[in-house]
């Protein structure tokens, strides 16, 4: 299992839109249906991400990198053809200057690139972040118990299936 964090560029709070943490919803999905990836606990904030997952094809490098690829193409696609969102010049504009920042990049950059993940090696390490991921919501303010961040895993561990299904990790966290 690995545990990683990812942000957008300039910690742009990108998703404050129910259509971008859909982007976000699906393609989780679609990377446990078609990619390998076995999630075990994720929150997701208005300007970065927390998972712990696991690539079924030992590639976890791999599946992020994949999968930050095409969230951000999709988000940004989705930033340009929202007619309400108010935002857009100046977002743009800001992956178009983060872009230019990076020599391969070829016009915007969404995500920030300084990301690995990091292998877990215990139980006990795995509970402190599911802990950690849970509680992030709280600790930025937005609410007042992990359970009440629609983002969150913290939900499936109350058997709320509403947003993701996450995998067993084989004890509770």
């Amino acid at each position: 299992m690995y545990f990683i964090s990812f942000a957008t560029v300039y910690w742009i709070d990108v998703f404050t839109r129910q259509l971008y943490f859909n982007i976000l919803v699906e393609s989780v999905n679609y990377c446990r249906k078609h990619k390998g990836m076995e999630i075990y606990a994720y929150c997701f904030m208005p300007n970065h991400i927390h998972l712990i997952f696991r690539s079924a094809h030992e590639d976890p490098s791999g599946l992020i990198r994949d999968f930050k690829k095409y969230t951000s193409k999709k988000v940004i696609e989705a930033i340009i053809n929202n007619p309400q969102e108010s935002r857009k010049d100046w977002l743009l504009s800001m992956f178009e200057n983060a872009g230019e920042e990076k020599s391969n990049v070829t016009k915007y950059q969404f995500w920030q690139h300084n990301n690995k993940p990091i292998e877990l090696w215990s139980e006990t390490v795995i509970k402190q972040k599911i802990k950690y991921i849970h509680n992030n919501p709280i600790e930025s303010g937005f609410v007042t118990a992990p359970i009440d961040w629609k983002y969150s895993s913290a939900r499936n561990f109350q058997d709320d299936h509403t947003i993701l299904e996450i995998d067993d990790t084989g004890f509770f966290g």
